[in-house]
């Protein structure tokens, strides 16, 4: 018996190492895609390149989302050095159960916000408080709302909630003036054009709505996802179309009148090793910017696409977290592996990437929540992003080196705006602040 063991020991052969680094399997995996029409982001050797940034330009508003191109101020005027000149308390922080997902609005010398539930608040242009009211349905219960988004236009402010209810309320006073109930979650942002608003709810239903009483003009519908992001992007709305982002990763685009498709484009990718990669919601805001539309989701995914067509111009295996900046030939955006990218707008190629904070807790048995960061926009001659970290960071467009650092008490929780020469963020404690 003992023979026999050592007769099979000495015919094994030895184990054959090969030469080479090691890598961790890890790595490999997070790199990956699954899709074969998801391309790997061009390989380049990251470098300044100039820029030719738009003039700067003194906004006295900031009444919508940046997605539809007729609101968005590009290039606002602001302080290269800023300081906190106010903050206010809004409402209801970020707790485990609730979020602050509606970016501030400014309209009319007002800056509005919603907090955690469905309290809105109206504050003037100096930090002083001008009204506060819950826009909760009767018998609704506020606990169980979260989400939700706000859009100012003239006189009237639009206000979409969690428990599935558009609100308009007098801007001045804050006085309700219709209520529409949708019977699905509207945790994302409407969009008002013209004589109609635009909202998403569900994550998969497409709405407009007359926005001077509330009536339902038509509904689109896509298949629903099993799972989503809480906060559906804001519509983009053009003269002849709408286009909707859907929690399945779906860009619609119908006739804006009659809600009539026009085509479908999809944001799709998988990025291996990560689990939110399972999630395909739409979550870089969909933009449109020159006839192109630019769109992300946070599994590993964005394209652009022809804004008339939806014919796929460009895709590049790089999520997008929360705003997308395209600019002066480029395109800047957060990406889910928390990484602040500017791209080619014409073919996607990387010019350089900048890392942001990641894991709080960056143990390797430790690593499950992240940092968010709210943005980019551009302001200044500046790309700025909003972290929940406690920080404002300042980036230089050119080169992607970090040029200032600003303190947001308590982290932000939604993108930072700009009017009037003041930025404004609202933070995880439900606070809102200024700083000039």
């Amino acid at each position: 018996m003992v023979l026999g063991v050592l007769v099979l020991a000495a015919c094994q052969e030895r184990e054959i190492i090969l030469p080479g680094k090691r890598e961790a399997i890890t790595s490999v995996l997070s790199t990956a895609a699954t899709n074969e029409g998801v391309e790997q982001t061009r390989s380049v050797e990251d470098g300044p390149r100039d820029i030719r940034l738009p003039t700067q330009v003194s906004n006295t508003d900031a009444p919508q989302n940046i997605g539809t191109q007729v609101f968005r101020a590009v290039h606002p005027k602001l302080a290269a050095d800023l300081a906190p000149v106010w903050s206010i308390s809004i409402g209801q922080g970020d707790s485990r159960k609730h979020r602050i997902v509606a970016d501030p609005v400014v309209s009319g010398g007002r800056v509005f916000t919603l907090d955690a539930t469905t309290q809105v608040s109206a504050v003037s242009t100096s930090g002083d408080l001008i009204w506060q009211r819950s826009v909760l349905s009767d018998g609704a219960d506020e606990n169980d709302s979260t989400g939700g988004g706000l859009a100012a236009d003239g006189d009237v402010l639009y206000v979409s909630t969690g428990l599935g209810a558009v609100t308009a309320l007098e801007a001045a006073t804050g006085a309700i003036i219709w209520t529409q109930n949708l019977n699905a979650s509207t945790s994302g942002q409407p969009t008002i054009y013209e004589d109609m608003l635009y909202v998403v709810a569900g994550d998969a239903s497409g709405w407009a709505i007359n926005k001077f009483d509330g009536r339902v003009q038509w509904q689109v519908k896509v298949a629903e996802s099993g799972s989503n992001v809480l906060g559906a992007p804001a519509p983009i709305v053009a003269d002849k179309f709408a286009v909707f982002a859907f929690g399945s990763g779906e860009l619609q685009a119908v006739f804006r009148r009659g809600g009539l498709r026009r085509w479908d484009a999809s944001v799709l990718g998988e990025r291996k090793g990560r689990a939110l990669s399972k999630i395909g919601d739409v979550t870089g805001q969909p933009i449109e910017a020159n006839g192109v539309i630019f769109a992300g989701n946070q599994s590993g995914s964005t394209i652009a696409v022809d804004a008339s067509s939806g014919r796929r111009v460009w895709t590049v295996s790089e999520g997008s977290i929360d705003n997308i900046l395209p600019v002066a030939g480029s395109v800047f955006l957060v990406s889910d592996r928390n990484e602040l990218l500017r791209l080619s707008s014409e073919d996607g190629t990387r010019i350089w990437g900048k890392s942001l904070p990641n894991f709080v807790r960056d143990r390797p048995t430790k690593r499950a929540e992240v940092f968010a960061h709210h943005g980019p926009i551009l302001a200044g001659a500046r790309v700025l992003i909003a972290s929940s970290d406690g920080f404002l960071r300042s980036f230089d467009p050119v080169t992607g080196g970090l040029v200032g650092t600003f303190e947001i008490p308590g982290g932000a929780s939604t993108a930072p705006v700009v009017a009037g020469q003041t930025l404004y963020v609202v933070s995880r404690k439900g606070q809102l602040l200024a700083y000039r």
